[in-house]
């Protein structure tokens, strides 16, 4: 007889999962349901986002209507001065010229109130902080320590030259920065009518007067 044979081993049957064992995992999605805690902090980052957005541009506007501000605030003021003035102004020539000016000054009072309002400035309601800047206060005490030392009339009118010159400044720049047709064309018709006036006070000679 032939010695047995050793038989082939049969190879263990793989487990039934074996192919899904072996396949490519995939990716596993995130649930993409938003709860209502997602939903809120979105809502919330919106709603903080919307509120910068305002506050800057709230920022813009103030700073964009501020120098229309002190334009009213330093006409107001200098009308105040310029009237104040003209009792004790002794030289007929500048009080001549400062009666002249206090009454173009309150012409441009009356009718610059509506140019500003079309650029969105209530002449009524400038704030406190720009009126106490344009505020006479220092140019009165100045003009009083003159009064005392009898040279009012020279003090007067370089300091009435100096606050013209400043009014025509402030009146061109807002004129290349204002995007109100109305004041624009308002103040492109006014600042000329200043200018002999700021140069009539600038070049005043007391002893010729």
């Amino acid at each position: 007889m032939y010695p047995e044979q050793p038989q082939p081993s049969t190879p263990p049957t793989p487990p039934a999962d074996y192919l899904n064992q072996i396949a490519p995992q995939q990716p596993k999605h995130p649930n993409l349901v938003m709860g209502p805690k997602l939903i809120g902090l979105i809502l919330g980052a919106l709603v903080i986002t919307v509120i910068i957005i305002v506050v800057i541009i709230n920022v813009l506007i103030s700073n964009a209507r501020q120098p229309l501000q002190h334009l009213s605030a330093r006409l107001t003021s200098t009308t105040t001065v310029v009237g104040d003035a003209q009792d004790t102004l002794k030289s007929s020539q500048l009080r001549s010229l400062n009666s002249s000016l206090s009454l173009y000054l309150t012409d441009i009072n009356r009718d610059v109130s509506a140019p500003l309002a079309s650029a969105g400035v209530d002449v009524s309601k400038i704030s406190d902080k720009i009126i106490s800047e344009e505020s006479s206060t220092a140019i009165t005490e100045r003009l009083e320590d003159a009064r005392l030392n009898a040279i009012y009339d020279r003090t007067y009118a370089r300091e009435m030259a100096y606050r013209l010159d400043t009014l025509i400044t402030l009146m061109k720049q807002i004129i290349t920065s204002t995007n109100s047709s109305q004041l624009k064309t308002f103040l492109e018709a006014t600042y000329p009518k200043l200018e002999p006036t700021q140069e009539a006070f600038a070049d005043f000679n007391e002893a010729n007067s």
